[in-house]
């Protein structure tokens, strides 16, 4: 049994997800081994071939309409694929990133031929996407972008920098936030699609060395005079983009919320088996009244964290959740993700400094979802404002 044992919620009850949820835990355990999840780790990507293996199982687009070449489901099937990923151990495979971030994009703001032309080949994992806001200097302020779109005949050259790009070396299609009015701020700001395939004067920088994340890739990109037809501007109309951005946000928040509960049931899970094995001074580790006092008390907090943030998803799926919500749930599950790990790493001991162990690799990845979506200084001063 879990160590953290919520009652289903109720959205979840229905047998066609649970259906769906057994079916990618077997396309997960067939095609994401541990063997071939560290060759990823080892090359510091996923292989292109598994972005075509997840869309043909049917595990990209899950939520977008059939008419574009989706599955017709909803917000709760992109949630089964992020929960049996973290099950799973699956490390690198950006599916969030693909699913409910950027191709929510295309679905709520691109015109009719944006998403005839590219949500089909999203789907199939034909192309895999990445967006680009972050530049070097930049950090959250995304109204100070330098990276500017201009005019130039029936088009528009972008040109600029971005850094830490997720799927920066794999992404063929990437959302590219820029400036189409330099003069202005937020209302100079549009999202341009490019298609990486033949672009001119696109270049991928050196994939960067992080800390955590191994099996992820994330890159600097540059854009110089970068062509893009006029009609590829997110909507079709400029000056949209800062808007389009903000909303979706929530979302995009909300899942790395969803991240941070998944690695907080799977440290606890480890742990609570880790120490009831090893043992030290003739007793288990989990005799040690220390233990049982710091799981107790991650238990109980890792059960509030549970139950706030279902009912974070349950607005969501009725078009409730709020902006400041959004920040609270990840604000508090990301910090509370740190200091799970950290807690369960030192109850490994020696062991827990092991990249073998999956919560010295836990331990790693997590520090940066205090940061991306986002900071959590932002988020509180977000927060702050709603009271």
């Amino acid at each position: 049994m879990p160590v953290i044992d919520v009652a289903q919620p109720e959205f979840m009850e229905d047998e066609e997800i649970s259906i769906f949820a057994d079916a990618v835990g077997k396309f997960y355990e067939k095609h994401a081994p541990e063997k071939r999840v560290l060759k990823w780790r080892e090359d510091g990507q996923v292989e292109r071939e598994f972005w075509n293996e997840a869309g043909e199982a049917g595990l990209l687009g899950s939520s977008v309409p059939e008419e574009y070449g989706g599955h017709g489901g909803d917000f709760r099937h992109e949630m089964v694929v992020i929960d049996q990923q973290g099950k799973h151990g699956v490390e690198g495979f950006s599916a969030s990133l693909h699913n409910t971030v950027i191709l929510p994009y295309l679905v709520r703001h691109g015109t009719e031929e944006q998403k005839k032309k590219y949500l089909p080949r999203l789907v199939t994992g034909e192309l895999v996407s990445a967006i680009a806001m972050t530049e070097p200097g930049v950090g959250s302020d995304l109204q100070s972008i330098t990276t500017t779109a201009l005019k130039d005949g029936n088009g528009y050259r972008i040109n600029g920098a971005k850094t830490y790009i997720s799927n920066g070396q794999t992404a063929d299609f990437i959302i590219v936030v820029a400036k189409t009015d330099p003069k202005e701020r937020a209302k100079g700001i549009s999202l341009m699609l490019l298609e990486t395939e033949g672009a001119e004067g696109f270049q991928r920088g050196k994939k960067l060395d992080k800390i955590g994340l191994d099996a992820q890739d994330t890159s600097e990109l540059f854009f110089d005079d970068v062509f893009v037809p006029a009609e590829n501007v997110l909507g079709g109309e400029e000056g949209k983009g800062f808007y389009q951005l903000m909303g979706e946000l929530p979302q995009e928040r909300l899942i790395i919320a969803m991240g941070a509960m998944t690695t907080i049931e799977r440290a606890l899970d480890e742990t609570v088996a880790f120490t009831k094995d090893r043992k030290a001074f003739g007793q288990t580790i989990w005799d040690f009244q220390n233990t049982q006092f710091t799981l107790a008390d991650l238990k109980a907090r890792g059960t509030a964290a549970k139950v706030f943030l279902n009912d974070c998803i349950a607005k969501h799926l009725k078009g409730e959740l709020d902006v400041p919500t959004a920040c609270m749930a990840k604000y508090w599950l990301t910090e509370l993700q740190g200091e799970v790990v950290d807690k369960c790493l030192q109850l490994h001991g020696g062991a827990g400094y092991i990249n073998d162990y999956p919560i010295a690799r836990m331990f790693r990845d997590s520090r940066i979802s205090r940061i991306f979506g986002g900071s959590n200084e932002i988020m509180k001063m977000v927060i702050a404002r709603s009271m």
